[in-house]
C-alpha cells in the first residue's frame, strides 16, 4: 500500500531532509489567535480554528502517540533553522482536512521538551511525475509544496504542506521551514 510504504519512508525523510537543507515554546492559544487571524480570509481563518480544535490536545505528545501518531527521534534542522521532529500518522495521508494533518511537527524546546510548532499534510503526486502539477492539492488558501521527489529511498513523489501553527515562524505561517527552530547538538 502506498501510504503505508510512505509512513515507513517519512521517519527516514526527516533525517535525509537534515542533509538536504541549508535553508521555543509554543505560543499561548492568545497568542496564536492574533497572530494568524490578522490579513486572512474567512475560509482561511476557519480552517486554521478548525485545525487548531482538532490538534490543540496533541501538546501533550503522549495523546499524540495514543492517537496514533507514531514518535519519531530524527530531529531535521541546520544551523540556519528547521522543522523539528515529525510524528506521523499514516492514515491521514492524502488528506487534506484541516482536522486531520498526516504529521505533527514538534519544535525542541529550551527546556529540553518537544512542544507542538506545526501541522504537515501529505498528498502523494498521482502520476509520480515532478515536472508536472496538475493535481497539487490546496488547503489553507494555498497550493501545496512540491511536487517534490522523495525525501528518503522508496518514499514516492509527493506534495506537503506545512501550517506553523502553533510556533511563530517569522518566514510565514506556512513556510516549510523555521528560521528560529534549532535541533539539539547530537
Amino acid at each position: 500500500m502506498r501510504a503505508r510504504r510512505l509512513a515507513a519512508t517519512l521517519a527516514l525523510t526527516t533525517l535525509a531532509l537534515s542533509t538536504l537543507t541549508s535553508l521555543a515554546a509554543a505560543p499561548g492559544p492568545a497568542a496564536a489567535d492574533e497572530r494568524l487571524d490578522s490579513g486572512l480570509s474567512d475560509h482561511v481563518r476557519h480552517d486554521l480554528a478548525k485545525a487548531r480544535k482538532a490538534t490543540a490536545r496533541f501538546a501533550d505528545e503522549r495523546k499524540a502517540i495514543k492517537a496514533g501518531y507514531k514518535r519519531d527521534d530524527v530531529c531535521v534542522g541546520s544551523t540556519e533553522g528547521g522543522m523539528g521532529y515529525h510524528y506521523v500518522k499514516e492514515q491521514h495521508i492524502g488528506s487534506t482536512d484541516p482536522a486531520k494533518p498526516a504529521a505533527l511537527v514538534y519544535v525542541p524546546g529550551k527546556d529540553g521538551k518537544r512542544h507542538l510548532g506545526a501541522l504537515e499534510y501529505v498528498v502523494l503526486d498521482r502520476d509520480k511525475n515532478v515536472n508536472t502539477d496538475d493535481d497539487r492539492p490546496r488547503a489553507f488558501g494555498r497550493g501545496f509544496d512540491g511536487p517534490m521527489p522523495g525525501h528518503a529511498p522508496k518514499m514516492p513523489v509527493h506534495y506537503d504542506l506545512h501550517v506553523w501553527l502553533y510556533k511563530h515562524n517569522p518566514d510565514g505561517l506556512l513556510a516549510m521551514f523555521n528560521p528560529d527552530v534549532r535541533c539539539p547538538a547530537s
